[in-house]
């Protein structure tokens, strides 16, 4: 059987030519420099609508069913409930800008990079993407429904 060599190839951006742009921190822009100009365009690429913190058994059906469409998730963040939407925006360009900038709607306009998540980690205080993570959290709260919990019964 041949000996088989393996060879481990130098990846450094020095070796490979990477013209992949360096994404400079918030603090790390100039006066007037734009934090857009850099960013990947997460605000463009979601929406998130409030909702009212769930206290019922039909309350978490109405959530279970927002999760059980696509690219739906709910979120909790400093005590406030949002369902998330993860859809871009129809008129995000390629290069991560707006392509109707100068009609924008007024949400666009009025938001503003001083708080954006340009440099966010994206953790929140509580996270469910599936109606079962929404099942096994209401149980939790609530307890189980009368004379039946979430989980199916006992295969005999």
């Amino acid at each position: 059987m041949p000996e088989l060599t393996l060879t481990i190839l130098d990846a450094s951006p020095s070796r490979c030519g990477s013209t992949r742009k360096r994404v400079p921190g918030r603090e790390d822009l100039k006066p007037g420099e734009c934090l857009c100009t850099y960013c990947t365009a997460k605000c463009c690429r979601y929406f998130a609508l409030a909702m009212d913190k769930p206290t019922t058994w039909r309350d978490f059906d109405h959530m279970r069913w927002f999760l059980l469409h696509e690219k739906a998730s709910v979120f909790v963040e400093e005590g406030d409930w949002y369902l998330l939407v993860h859809t871009p925006c129809k008129h995000l360009q390629p290069n991560n800008l707006c392509g109707i900038y100068e009609t924008r709607p007024q949400i666009c306009r009025a938001y503003t990079t001083d708080k954006c998540e340009y440099d966010e980690d994206w953790v929140y205080d509580h996270y469910w993407e599936t109606a079962e993570q929404v099942l096994e959290y209401a149980e939790a709260v609530l307890g189980p429904r009368r004379g039946e919990g979430f989980r199916s019964p006992r295969p005999r």
